[in-house]
């Protein structure tokens, strides 16, 4: 690519060349985390990673899957969990305990998609037999409704 050059050090310079291009001069250094490269910007922090460049959490997946078998169900392309079990070659009750994900209190579901659950809560916490009520729901995964842990 030309016209593009990465320096280390400095601030960024606009540098107009005599055939009227203008080249960008942006001083960032690409670190290696967790397998993939980042973008360390001039003040030493790092760059947001863009969303389409983190992998969704086994519990992101899981609130996926049981939103998109709710909406099968209720449009009426399956007529009951049996056969989307059959269908995914799974059994009927992981099915069942997936589509109560999509019952959640929304503060909770936004926890989950943002990756802000604490760390001890798993998936068998969370899908088996959750509360009809939201506020017992966050009271049984220890949740205030700000999302903080409660003591």
């Amino acid at each position: 690519m030309s016209g593009v050059h990465i320096q280390k050090t400095g601030a960024p310079e606009i540098c107009q060349l005599s055939d009227g291009r203008l080249t960008l001069s942006v001083p960032i250094q690409f670190k290696r985390r967790s397998g993939r490269k980042q973008v360390t910007l001039p003040n030493g922090e790092p760059g947001k990673p863009r969303p389409w460049d983190m992998a969704a959490t086994p519990l992101q997946l899981a609130l996926v899957r049981g939103h998109r078998w709710l909406a099968m169900l209720e449009s009426g392309k399956v007529k009951t969990m049996t056969e989307i079990a059959k269908r995914e070659g799974i059994d009927n009750s992981y099915v069942s305990r997936m589509v109560n994900l999509t019952s959640l209190a929304p503060d909770i579901v936004e926890a989950i998609l943002t990756n802000a659950l604490p760390d001890h809560l798993t998936l068998f916490d969370i899908a088996v037999d959750p509360a009809a009520l939201w506020e017992e729901q966050r009271r049984r995964l220890w949740l205030s409704p700000d999302n903080s842990v409660k003591p």
